[in-house]
């Protein structure tokens, strides 16, 4: 892991392998190490950056000047700009692809592709968003994620079968949620109301003419396909893959399909 400081804060990052640029972003309560097995694939012939999202792995908590995903965005030009990078295609997941498309929106000149995976870049429903404002208030009084809630959030970012089809990934992720404590819970948190409390871009993405793949897992729970087939609707000659036998963290359930799209779409957007 390499680290910049960035408005007074440590962003952690990968810096892997040469070529032209990939840039990913990761979801949620997860960090750079879940695209593990895309950068494995194509770090043989791209230069493969993943930062890890403030409180996130080994980034600092959110600096105070980043209150929203468009500063977060900011924040991870600046890492772009301090590494040299003018050029770079974009992958995110999840919240990945919500600041992904802030990025793009922001920058348009210096991103040459987009893989947009199992995110929504509209608003958050307002059901779903007072469940998960919820969830953040009882973390946040706690400073813990307690365990009938790591119980109830475990099974949102997998497939319906995971905890048979892979156990490992679906016990290290509990593992990870049950450890949270203290600041590091209330500075995840802070993040997660940033994310949930997004603006709604869905008529500025219209206006997209790079190329995109939009991909997402037939089994997503929080960001269901219908929600994928609305961005490819909204963005002109985007390509769409419906992963099947996956949930939200679609590129870790299903990593040679996802390798495959990938490695594909870059190879012919990249050339």
């Amino acid at each position: 892991m390499h680290k910049i400081q960035i408005n007074g804060r440590n962003m952690s990052y990968l810096d892997v392998g040469d070529g032209p640029v990939v840039l990913f972003g990761h979801s949620y309560l997860w960090d750079s190490a879940m695209w593990k097995p895309q950068i494995d694939a194509l770090s043989k012939q791209y230069r493969c950056i993943v930062p890890d999202l403030w409180a996130h792995g080994q980034s600092d908590a959110a600096p105070d000047s980043t209150t929203t995903l468009i500063d977060y965005a900011n924040d991870v030009l600046s890492l772009m700009d301090s590494l040299d990078v003018e050029q770079f295609a974009l992958v995110g997941l999840s919240v990945g692809g919500m600041w992904g498309t802030e990025l793009v929106l922001k920058a348009p000149t210096r991103v040459n592709a987009l893989v947009l995976m199992d995110t929504f870049v509209g608003y958050e429903p307002e059901v779903a968003k007072a469940k998960y404002v919820a969830m953040f208030d009882t973390i946040e009084q706690l400073e813990m994620v307690p365990p009938q809630m790591v119980d109830a959030i475990t099974p949102l970012f997998f497939a319906n079968d995971a905890e048979q089809e892979n156990p490992e990934l679906v016990a290290g992720f509990k593992e990870m949620l049950s450890a949270l404590s203290g600041e590091k819970a209330k500075a995840i948190v802070q993040v997660g109301r940033m994310v949930f409390d997004r603006r709604d871009t869905f008529d500025d993405i219209e206006k997209l003419t790079l190329p995109t793949l939009i991909m997402v897992g037939a089994e997503d729970k929080p960001r269901p396909p219908l929600e994928s087939m609305l961005l490819h609707d909204a963005i002109d000659g985007s390509e769409f893959v419906l992963i099947p036998k996956a949930g939200h963290i679609s590129n870790l359930e299903q990593p040679e399909l996802v390798n495959v799209a990938l490695t594909r779409f870059l190879a012919k957007t990249l050339a």
